[in-house]
């Protein structure tokens, strides 16, 4: 992911997007243990995307640095968890079984490279150093083909986490974290220059068919444009459980619908 992927939007593959201009994966949480004997995933943030998680199966939590501090939040079925940019989370996967759906804003955005994982200060000072922990051999693209790479830059986050929760329980969350997001902005501060483009498909058009409806059914002069659009709707479906899964950076991840 650090690399950034090819993206397909909902919208663009199919004439319609997800609500809000979301995306949506399929994930089964690592249930490899970490170097500080939990399982689970990689502690990163987003720069600009809102996450969600809606679990379905199994049992765990999610440990989050936040501008709120530290906090542990059970994970178990039905739960619904979200979480704003900047929050650093690290899933936990207490008995093996853990499974969600993660819903993700500004579709297409954490495959362009929003993510930054949460290494120590010496790896995130290093550009060059940082994309060659965080950045996943390019053709590793199945559960076969990177399980080390993918657990060792797990493993490198893991130890990140420790350092940063120990800053935050020293300084508080506001200084014990700024380091961290003036690293994670000058990481993706070059990339970001191109996702204007991501937030004009699927997110804006979303929102700006929502507004034409509501001008629609408030204007008398408007006609039949309500109706018109109300006729054009649609219904679209797609499989979140492939037979073929891929190394992500909290666990298995099913077909990304981006």
């Amino acid at each position: 992911m650090g690399a950034g992927l090819a993206v397909t939007t909902p919208g663009e593959r199919f004439g319609l997007p997800l609500p809000g201009g979301t995306s949506v994966s399929h994930v089964k949480v690592y249930d490899t243990i970490g170097p500080d004997g939990l399982a689970g995933g990689s502690p990163h943030l987003h720069t600009v995307c809102t996450e969600a998680y809606l679990v379905i199966a199994g049992e765990g939590m999610v440990q989050t640095l936040s501008g709120e501090g530290y906090a542990e939040t059970p994970l178990v079925h039905g739960t619904i968890a979200w979480f704003s940019p900047g929050t650093v989370h690290r899933l936990v996967n207490l008995d093996g079984r853990l499974e969600l759906y993660v819903l993700m804003s500004n579709a297409g955005l954490p495959e362009a490279g929003d993510m930054v994982l949460a290494f120590e200060p010496v790896v995130l000072a290093d550009e060059a150093r940082y994309r060659s922990h965080a950045d996943l051999p390019a053709n590793g693209t199945t559960t076969d083909d990177v399980p080390d790479a993918a657990m060792a830059r797990r493993d490198l986050a893991v130890t990140g986490f420790g350092h940063w929760k120990s800053e935050v329980d020293a300084r508080g969350a506001a200084t014990g974290l700024d380091p961290l997001y003036s690293a994670a902005v000058d990481l993706v501060g070059d990339r970001a220059r191109t996702w204007g483009s991501i937030l004009d498909g699927d997110p804006a058009a979303d929102l700006d068919a929502s507004r034409a409806q509501v001008s629609a059914l408030t204007d008398p002069s408007a006609g039949r444009a309500a109706i018109d659009r109300l006729g054009g709707s649609a219904i679209r479906s797609h499989s979140l459980l492939p037979d073929t899964r891929r190394m992500g950076c909290c666990g298995t991840l099913g077909t990304v619908m981006h």
